[in-house]
């Protein structure tokens, strides 16, 4: 699965899922921009991605500020080239019983897992994309798109919203030769999911909807991005490929 020759952005890129997805599209040949709010972070990935001998510039976006995406995009055409390959990985969760769901943490959440992801999906497509005639989309959902998860129905709603948005796209933007698809884990052993998973009831809770008996790891999610992101997959689009261990087909 060569990707030698492509550039490919990767959004939330300095730690987890985003981190991991940067580094083994590197390990297949791709040069790398990384987006992230944090630059210490984004450094981090970046030091790993240029020790394998590819290229690698980092830009602090916050992708819920969708007038800034545009000026990004101009500037990777400007210092890097044109993109390749999109992974939209930024993405929060705020656990919460569906009766104390605050309004602050509705749209931070909404703001970054959809209305971000959607934006970056617009800016990159009809600025480097589209334009060309190629290019492909990954986004990061979650099993949560599909199945119910306690204490978490605004992020299960913005999966939900990532799994339809991905197959829109893929439908109107066949066309311009692009493909659209989505990877949908289950829980991953990250930054992002320890203090959740540090909770044994939870964690229990998790583990035994999990036919294989493990968690995810963020390489098992990057391992799918590579597929999706090579030529191996040029007859995928619209698809949303679990990486669950099995949650959802029970």
């Amino acid at each position: 699965m060569s990707l030698s020759g492509k550039v490919a952005l990767v959004t939330g890129a300095g730690s987890g899922i985003g981190k991991a997805s940067a580094i083994s599209l590197a390990k297949k040949g791709a040069d790398l921009v990384l987006w992230g709010r944090t630059k210490s972070k984004l450094s981090q990935t970046g030091e790993e991605i240029l020790s394998l001998g590819r290229r690698c510039l980092l830009y602090p976006v916050d992708v819920t500020l969708p007038a800034d995406l545009s000026k990004a995009v101009q500037d990777i055409q400007k210092d890097f080239g044109e993109i390749d390959i999109l992974v939209n990985s930024a993405g929060v969760n705020i656990p919460q019983s569906a009766e104390d769901v605050t309004v602050d943490a509705w749209n931070i959440i909404m703001d970054t897992n959809v209305k971000g992801l959607f934006f970056c999906c617009q800016s990159v497509g009809k600025q480097s994309m589209m334009p060309r005639e190629k290019g492909v989309i990954i986004n990061i959902s979650s099993q949560a798109g599909k199945v119910a998860l306690p204490y978490r129905a605004v992020y299960c709603a913005s999966k939900g919203a990532v799994d339809q948005l991905t197959r829109v796209l893929a439908y109107e933007w066949a066309k311009y030769k692009i493909r659209v698809n989505a990877v949908a884990p289950t829980f991953v052993e990250t930054p992002f999911t320890e203090k959740m998973l540090n909770d044994l009831e939870f964690r229990e809770f998790v583990m035994s909807n999990i036919p294989l008996k493990r968690l995810a790891t963020a390489e098992d999610v990057a391992n799918a991005v590579c597929f999706l992101a090579s030529d191996e997959s040029n007859m995928i689009t619209g698809a949303v490929i679990p990486v669950d261990g099995g949650w959802t087909i029970h």
